[in-house]
Parts: structure tokens; sequence; C-alpha cells
């Protein structure tokens, strides 16, 4: 299955990452076909390449803008002339929001995630300060709390309408604070697949997402209606994620998307029984020992995702049929032995492999260098080429 590959990067020096361009492009499509009429959010840390954000962003009709992860990232973004940039997460870098706002009086779109009142707070005396209205999106909680198991994300303190009341009462007196979106999350959809390994816990999660489906989409709609009834003039509604286009695309309250994983469609995202996407990026290494008959090491290969501590978090095999880690080493910082079967490898050949998560390998790599067919195509930098490090 790698031949292709073997041909479009042989003159490359491993270790090295890769972008296939077939697999992307199918993605996109499908992104599309799963979103329909929805507006999509591109999730800038999925991607985690301004190349690579300006492809997707040409290629797939309804982006309506990005979704960034940092103050820093989001003015890196600016300066690459993105526009439309709403931060996913609660920034308190006062440096960094104050250029922010100065990226805003040059008529840049930019909004800021908040949930709390000191959020507020400290955008509003910043606001204040340079005399600009700061567009703000409003975080509610829509994990499900099943008691014995909370289901979802520690993230917003909005979790009901009752605290939902006092932080709007407070915003609605804040004359540098302009409301403009709101956005609920459901992480327990989008971001937990439903095909583990232990295929008990895959029922299991089958059914608390059938369960929290229906809470996801009682509780947004009142919450969505609550906040049109102090700020009706809302622009957007985001919602969902990768793993949960389908269902998010069907709420009448989302007006708007996220997406991030899909495009790349890293390991973890095998386990989403209803997502039909193409391996489109991972990282290639080099065979440089073999120390027995059906064992060979590879130089380098610790590229472990961040999350819960679990087997799930290791890079996979590009062709997992005839490969498989040691257990007492795994994926190594240096080198990674690996386990041959139904398979000669030798010293001096390349394995290709997938990141659990998505633009997490772009933070181990300067460049992804892309193919398609079986011809090269180039090289296109990621954030750490560009010289960045923000997370």
């Amino acid at each position: 299955m790698t031949t292709r590959f073997d041909r479009a990067f042989h003159e490359l020096e491993r270790p090295f990452a890769w972008v296939d361009f077939d697999a992307l492009d199918h993605n996109i499509a499908t992104v599309y076909d799963f979103c329909g009429q929805k507006n999509i959010r591109v999730a800038t840390k999925s991607i985690r390449s301004v190349e690579i954000l300006r492809y997707i962003q040409n290629n797939l009709p309804n982006v309506k803008g990005f979704m960034t992860f940092t103050a820093a990232e989001t003015i890196f973004l600016l300066q690459q002339h993105f526009d439309d940039l709403l931060l996913g997460y609660p920034v308190m870098e006062e440096a960094a929001v104050r250029q922010l706002l100065h990226f805003v009086k040059a008529e840049k779109t930019v909004t800021f995630m908040v949930d709390r009142l000191e959020h507020v707070r400290f955008l509003a005396e910043l606001g204040r300060e340079l005399g600009v209205r700061v567009r703000v999106c409003i975080d509610i909680n829509v994990s499900t709390d099943f008691k014995m198991l909370y289901f979802g994300t520690k993230r917003s303190s909005l979790h009901s309408l009752e605290s939902l009341t006092p932080f709007l009462e407070y915003i609605k007196n804040q004359a540098f604070i302009e409301v403009v979106g709101a956005m609920g999350y459901e992480a327990q959809i989008a971001g937990v697949g439903n095909r583990p390994a232990n295929a008990v816990k895959g029922k299991l999660i089958e059914v608390m997402q059938l369960q929290a489906k229906k809470q996801v989409t009682q509780f947004r709609r009142l919450a969505i209606a609550h906040i049109k009834a102090y700020f009706p003039s809302l622009h957007f509604v985001n919602g969902g994620g990768s793993g949960s286009m389908a269902y998010t695309a069907q709420q009448k309250e989302v007006t708007e998307i996220t997406v991030g994983s899909a495009f790349y469609a890293p390991a973890l995202f095998d386990q989403f029984t209803h997502l039909q996407l193409e391996k489109a990026a991972g990282f290639a290494l080099s065979v440089t020992r073999k120390p027995e008959k059906n064992i060979v090491v590879c130089h380098g290969g610790g590229y472990t995702a961040s999350g819960a501590i679990s087997a799930d978090r290791l890079p996979v095999f590009y062709d997992p049929t005839f490969f498989s880690y040691l257990n007492l080493e795994g994926a190594g910082e240096v080198q990674t032995p690996v386990k041959v079967k139904q398979k000669n490898v030798h010293v001096g050949d390349t394995l290709y492999f997938r990141h659990a998560k998505a633009g997490e390998l772009c933070e181990r790599f300067q460049e992804l260098h892309g193919v398609r067919g079986d011809k090269y195509v180039g090289a296109y930098t990621t954030y750490r080429g560009d010289g960045q490090c923000f997370l």
C-alpha cells in the first residue's frame, strides 16, 4: 500500500512528515457532504500549517472562518492575512490581547471566547482603554452528567440556564463588549469514537452518545434562545466537531460547524464507525537495525499524543496488518522496535506511521511533504517550520 510513497519520497531524508493530497481532497469532500448547508469553521489546532489552511479554504466552498487556539497564534494568522478568527478558548495574556485589539481597530474580525465574569471584565477593561468594542462568543457547557459518569469535557462554567442568566445580565451592562456568537461543543459526540479496542466499551459509548444527543439538542436550543432574549442579533452559533458533523448539521440552532481533525484523519478517528475518511497525514521512519529475524528498529518515533495516557495515544502503522509494537518498549524517543509479520523488511527500508491526533504531528516537523498519486508535489511548512510555537 505504501509503494507509491516510496516512489514519491525516495530522495527525502528520514524522518519526515507527509501529507497525501488525494486523501486530503477526499476528506474535504466528505466534510462538505456531511455539513450540508452549514458554514464551516476550520480548527487551526488540528492543521498547524498556513499553507494547508489556505489549501482547505480554497477547496471548501463554505468555510466561514477559523477557530484558533491561542492569542499569539491568532496574531500570527492575522499577519498572514487570514480573517474572521474565533479564539476557541479564553485567553488572559494582556500584551497579546492588546495587540489583537489593534487589529480589530484596523477592521479585522476577531472574536474572544468567554464563560466567566473574569474573562469579560478583562476584555472590557482593555476595550475601554483602547476605545474598541470587543466581540465575544459565549461558551455554554453541553457535556452530559450521568451522575456516576461525567461524559464530555470540563471547560465552560455555564452548564445551566440558572448559571447563564447572571452572566448575561452582567455582559448586558458592558459598553465595550459586543456579544456576536455562542458556542456549544458536544465533545462527548464529536471527540469520542464508538469503536475502541474494547468492544464492550464501544457498545456503552454508543448508548451514552444516543442519550447525550437528546440532552445536547434540548439544552443547547434552550440556552441559545435564552441568550437571544438578551442579544437578539447573534452573528453565529457554533457547534460540533469532526466526529459529530452529521448530527450537528441537523441542529436548527447551529449556524456553523467547527471541523479540524477530519481533514488529516488521524488514528483516533479510525474509531468512528460512521466516518469514511482517508489517511491524509503521517510520518516516515527509517529502519536502521534488525536485531532478530522478525524485529526491526526504526530511528525515532516517540510522537505520542496528548490526553489521558493509554495505548490509543501512540502513533499507528499505516499498514497495521504487518506491524506491531513491542509491549515493553512501544514508540521510543530515539528508536522504535517493531515486530514484523508476513513481510520482509530490511535495514534501509522505510516504515510509514500516522499520529493519533491531527495537528500535534506538526509540532514534531518543520515541513509536510506532499504526495499526489505517486508523485512528490513539494514541501509545505508547518507552524514550526515558520518558526512558531504556541502551546
